[in-house]
């Protein structure tokens, strides 16, 4: 389990180093982080709760934070929180006064310096702003991300194991491939053997990117794309990744449905290329920029470069996308422990489509990613 009274002290002295004397977080990665309270699965509609603006945690410069949930959310959604300062509000309670009455029991007022998760709701900073109209609010990124971003021993064993249930679910859907299934039949598929393998959700919406003559690149009609049956030849490529203990996972590989052509398999291996050439770039004292650089030149080398149309990567770990990222213009120096996608891709409209993703470590001799499996084209017969 991971040292969460370690975590709490090194955000406190980043507080006292930036002058921060109150930090609201609310049901976030970041709040995991610090205190192990998890996360729901997320809902496509917000389910609203009297008071919810006040649901979070309030943490001090010194001292044990205080939780103030409605007690919907208390009883319901949380649960039981050992060693966790809990106040709930009442159905019919008075959501300001809880949070003055916690604000006095912190002791911030005046002139205090609060600084909030980026993306707290504005409901809750405006009724913050009444409660303390004097105060200066800032951002709480500045004092969680540089901690959040090199991953301990632990957090990397977590994200192997999220990789491992991720390849798993993908060698299991293998099996299933068949001509004439369709994208929906995939994602089906995909999230079911993500669950059976391991995984509690999936990280983000499983998509697939289907690339050939009768499949064009578009996301304007995903809901008709997703019906269209998939028949040869057509490359299809996965983007996917389980969720494991609060770390998320995002993964990728391309298949062929049908016999690929010998202008398909030298796209296939220059991606595999590049993705070596950017995992070999991810040393320490390095750049961001020049790991994307380093894989970049591989595809653009031999013609394609055009048909890279994005970053090589970006940071991952209690969050899908992470910052820094693997792209020009980021000259952030690797560390040993930072964690990236290398996700090199060649994608030509109704005509070819290879891409491929795993999770990197920044380590002594570069790289060390967290999957290896499925190295190889898999054509689908």
């Amino acid at each position: 389990m991971p040292d969460y009274s370690q975590r709490l002290q090194a955000v406190q002295a980043r507080m006292a180093d930036q002058r921060v004397d109150l930090l609201f977080l609310p049901i976030s990665a970041s709040l995991q982080y610090l205190t192990g309270i998890p996360r729901e699965e997320p809902n496509f509609g917000y389910t609203h709760y009297p008071g919810e603006w006040l649901t979070g945690a309030w943490i001090p410069q010194d001292g044990q934070p205080i939780l103030t949930l409605p007690r919907m959310l208390a009883e319901f959604h949380l649960g039981p929180l050992p060693g966790a300062r809990v106040r709930v509000l009442p159905d019919a309670g008075d959501p300001s006064q809880l949070a003055r009455d916690t604000l006095n029991s912190l002791g911030i007022r005046g002139r205090a310096r609060v600084a909030l998760e980026d993306r707290a709701w504005a409901e809750t900073l405006i009724h913050l702003q009444r409660l303390l109209p004097e105060a200066q609010f800032t951002l709480a990124s500045p004092l969680i991300m540089p901690l959040r971003r090199i991953k301990s021993p632990e957090e990397i064993a977590i994200l192997r194991q999220a990789g491992a249930i991720t390849e798993a679910a993908y060698q299991a859907t293998l099996r299933r491939l068949r001509h004439g299934m369709t994208n929906l039949d995939l994602i089906t598929e995909v999230n079911y053997q993500l669950k059976r393998h391991g995984a509690d959700t999936h990280s983000f919406v499983t998509a697939f990117y289907n690339m050939g003559p009768n499949y064009p690149f578009d996301f304007t009609n995903r809901a008709e794309v997703l019906q269209v049956p998939l028949e040869p030849p057509v490359s299809i490529s996965f983007d996917f990744g389980a969720a494991y203990q609060g770390y998320c996972y995002d993964y990728g590989r391309s298949v062929f449905f049908g016999e690929p052509d010998p202008e398909y398999r030298r796209c296939y291996q220059l991606v595999m290329a590049a993705q070596a050439a950017g995992m070999a770039a991810l040393g320490p004292g390095r750049t961001c920029a020049q790991a994307d650089a380093a894989a970049r030149e591989v595809i653009a080398q031999a013609g394609y470069g055009e048909a890279f149309r994005h970053r090589l990567g970006h940071g991952i770990g209690m969050d899908v996308h992470e910052p820094p990222f693997l792209t020009a213009g980021d000259e952030t120096l690797l560390e040993e422990g930072m964690c990236f996608t290398v996700e090199p891709s060649i994608f030509i409209p109704r005509r070819l489509g290879a891409r491929v993703e795993d999770v990197v470590v920044v380590g002594p001799g570069g790289g060390q990613p967290l999957t290896q499996g499925f190295q190889e084209l898999h054509v689908v017969e």
